[in-house]
C-alpha cells in the first residue's frame, strides 16, 4: 500500500513537481495515495472538480512520475472519497459474484481432472509443468503456455490444474475463460465505460486461464489491453497459463507478447502414440462402464491415430451400436461401428520410415546412428530419432533401444527428455521437429 509507503508517494510528488510545469496547482498538496496494488496507483482528489483537473491534464504526469519512481509499468486513478467507499463496494461484489461462479459448468467440467488425464510421451512434460504449478502457483512456470492441435488435452489439463489448485488452495481466486469471452468482456466494457472495474476484475486475481489465446491475433485493442494486464499479473507473481493450438511465434501475436509467453514455459502436446492410445481408450471404456475387449481396443488404437476426443467418439460409437444392435462389443462390430465414416488405415509408421528422413535431414549413415560414437554430430541426430519413434511407432522402449545399437531403455528415456527440452526452448528447433515429423507422414 503506498499509504504505507511514504517515501515512494514523496519520490512520485517530487518528479510531478520537478516536471509539472504550469500543471501544477496548489491544491496537490492535499492529493493522497489510496493504494498502489497489481499496477494501478489510486490516487484520492480533494473533490470532483480536482478529480476532473487531474483526469484531464495530470494523468500523464502523475503515471509517468510512479512508472519512474517504482521502475515498474503503473497505471493511475484519481477517485474523490465518496467515489472511492461506493466503488469498492460495487467491487467487492462484483469480484465476489465473478469468483463464487468460478466453478459453474459452464466454464468448467468436473471430469477435467489429473486423474481422469491420461499421460504418455506425447504430453509428459505438458502434464508436470501443470501439476508443478498446482503445488506452487506463481513461482514454478510462469507464465505457461501450452499449445498442440485440436482435442489433444490442452483444455483437460489446463482445468485440472484449476481444479487442484482450489482443492489445495481454497482462497484462491481464478478467471478461467476463453479468448473469446475475454475479448467480448472488453468489448462490453468499453462501450459501457467500464474499464477500471474491467481491469480490477481482471487484475485483482491469483490466477489468470485462458484458452484459445491465439484468437486475440485479430483484436488489436484488446491486444493493448491484455499486454497490460499480463504485465501486472507477473510483476505481483501471480499465475498465468494459456493454451492454443500454434506455437507462440506462430499465432501472428505482437513480438512483445509473444516475447512474454516465453518468459516462463513453453511446451506443445503432440499426437498420442499407439501406446498412449490404448491407454486413453482404457480410461474412458472405465469411465463409461462399457467392457471393451482388449482386440477392439487395439483394433481403435490402430485405425484412429488423430486425437483423444476422436478416439472417445469412437468408443461411443462402439457402444451405442452395441446397444441399439443388442450385440455384444467385439470386433466385427467395432469394424462396422468405425467403417461407415472412417478413412482407410494408413500404414504404420516405422522407425525405417524415420532413419529415411533423419539420415538424408542430417546427412548421416544409418550405420553411424546404430553404432558407439557418441560425437554430437551423431549422438543428437540418434536421440532425434528415438524421440520420434516413441512419438510416432507403437514399439516400447526396449524395442527402440535396441534398433539403435543394442541400447537399454534409459537411454531412450534420456533422448526423449533431451528432445523434449530442447524442443520447449528454441522454437526453431521446433519447427525442424514439425517439419521432419511432417516428412516422415508423407512419405507413408
Amino acid at each position: 500500500m503506498v499509504s504505507t509507503d511514504r517515501s515512494l508517494w514523496q519520490k512520485i510528488i517530487q518528479e510531478v513537481v520537478a516536471n509539472g510545469g504550469n500543471i501544477i496547482r496548489p491544491w496537490f498538496t492535499q492529493l493522497q495515495p489510496i493504494s498502489l496494488e497489481h499496477g494501478l496507483l489510486e490516487i484520492e482528489a480533494p473533490g470532483p472538480k480536482e478529480q476532473d483537473y487531474c483526469r484531464k491534464h495530470a494523468a500523464r504526469l502523475f503515471t509517468d512520475a510512479a512508472q519512474h519512481a517504482t521502475g515498474r509499468l503503473v497505471g493511475v486513478c484519481f477517485l474523490t472519497k465518496s467515489q472511492r467507499a461506493a466503488e469498492d463496494a460495487e467491487l467487492n461484489q462484483a469480484v465476489a459474484q465473478t469468483f463464487m461462479s468460478t466453478e459453474d459448468a459452464d466454464n468448467f467440467n468436473s471430469d477435467y481432472t489429473f486423474k481422469s488425464f491420461v499421460t504418455g510421451p506425447c504430453n509428459r512434460l505438458a502434464h508436470a509443468a501443470c501439476s508443478a504449478i498446482s503445488d506452487s502457483p506463481g513461482k514454478t512456470y510462469n507464465p505457461l503456455f501450452l499449445h498442440g492441435s485440436s482435442g489433444l488435452g490442452k483444455t483437460h489439463l489446463l482445468q485440472a490444474a484449476c481444479h487442484q489448485i482450489l482443492q489445495t488452495f481454497p482462497e484462491t481466486k481464478i478467471k478461467f475463460l476463453s479468448c473469446e469471452a475475454f475479448v467480448n468482456d472488453f468489448i462490453e466494457a468499453v462501450s459501457k465505460g467500464d474499464l477500471h472495474e474491467f481491469r480490477y476484475r481482471y487484475r485483482h486475481v491469483d490466477m489468470l486461464a485462458i484458452d484459445d489465446i491465439q484468437f486475440l491475433a485479430d483484436h488489436e485493442q484488446s491486444q493493448e489491453e491484455f499486454f497490460h494486464t499480463f504485465n501486472t499479473l507477473y510483476q505481483s507473481q501471480k499465475q498465468i497459463i494459456l493454451t492454443s493450438d500454434r506455437s507462440p511465434h506462430d499465432t501472428s501475436l505482437e513480438d512483445r507478447l509473444i516475447s512474454r509467453f516465453n518468459w516462463g514455459l513453453v511446451t506443445r502436446i503432440s499426437r498420442p502414440c499407439y501406446e498412449t492410445r490404448v491407454a486413453i481408450l482404457r480410461k474412458k471404456a472405465l469411465q463409461r462402464n462399457i467392457d471393451l475387449p482388449e482386440d477392439v481396443t487395439c483394433f481403435i488404437a490402430g485405425t484412429i491415430d488423430s486425437n483423444t476426443r476422436e478416439l472417445e467418439g469412437a468408443v461411443a460409437k462402439v457402444a451405442m451400436l452395441a446397444q441399439v444392435a443388442d450385440r455384444p462389443i467385439d470386433l466385427s462390430l467395432a469394424e462396422e461401428a468405425l467403417g461407415g465414416d472412417s478413412t482407410p488405415t494408413r500404414r504404420e509408421i516405422t522407425i525405417d520410415d524415420i532413419l529415411n528422413v533423419v539420415t538424408t535431414r542430417f546427412n548421416i549413415r544409418l550405420i553411424d546412428l546404430q553404432s558407439k560414437k557418441r560425437t554430437r554430430s551423431i549422438a543428437w541426430p540418434r536421440q532425434i530419432c528415438m524421440y520420434l519413434a516413441r512419438n510416432l511407432t507403437r514399439h516400447s522402449l526396449e524395442e527402440i533401444g535396441g534398433y539403435f545399437g543394442g541400447r537399454d531403455h534409459t537411454t531412450v528415456m534420456h533422448a526423449n527428455k533431451t528432445v523434449e527440452t530442447t524442443r520447449a526452448k528454441d522454437p526453431q528447433f521446433q519447427a525442424t521437429l514439425d517439419k521432419l515429423t511432417e516428412d516422415i507422414q508423407v512419405g507413408l
